[in-house]
């Protein structure tokens, strides 16, 4: 029997933003496929924190197309959070090598290491260090990273991110919140 799903997305956004007010966090970062979670912190972000929406890189579940279309990208940028549009740090040539010939190499086992703490903690993880790569957050800075399990966000920490070559310096701070069954 399959669990029902629980949408976390409204009240993870309002931990996340809680705990960034308290620790007086400017920067956010969101993982949003279609918009819907970026849309929904849009509509409940103070205007002294930025935020970032990080998605799918194009041809991620379909060859040469965007998940998350023009039309929400706009409306994303109306309210001035960027989209980031890249290939996933854990993933890449590495994942094109394991579907291809087999195996499982250092970036891969970093994901699935990540995953013990969940989905959302693992995406939370690597969107940080793709926005901190892109230039979209500041470097040396704690940063709030929003994130989900499928659908919505059920996960949020507070992270320092370092840059993907030096991605062992990153220091993950706290966990806000992530759901206890995933």
């Amino acid at each position: 029997m399959k669990k029902k799903t629980i949408d976390r997305t409204r009240p993870t956004l309002k931990a996340a933003l809680t705990r960034a007010a308290e620790l007086r966090i400017k920067h956010i970062v969101v993982a949003s496929t279609r918009g819907r979670t970026a849309l929904e912190l849009a509509r409940l972000l103070p205007h002294d924190i930025e935020a970032v929406c990080v998605t799918h890189h194009a041809g991620f579940r379909e060859f040469g197309k965007n998940e998350l279309s023009e039309s929400v990208e706009n409306r994303l940028a109306g309210h001035g959070i960027p989209v980031l549009r890249t290939t996933h740090l854990f993933a890449g040539v590495e994942r094109a090598i394991r579907l291809k010939f087999g195996g499982l190499g250092p970036a891969e086992t970093i994901a699935f290491t990540f995953r013990t703490l969940g989905e959302g903690t693992k995406v939370a993880v690597e969107i940080a260090a793709m926005a901190l790569d892109a230039g979209l957050i500041p470097y040396g800075r704690d940063v709030v990273a929003i994130a989900g399990t499928g659908t919505g966000a059920d996960t949020a920490i507070v992270i320092r991110p370092a840059h993907s070559r030096q991605f062992f310096d990153t220091r993950v701070r706290e966990i806000v919140t992530k759901p206890r069954e995933w």
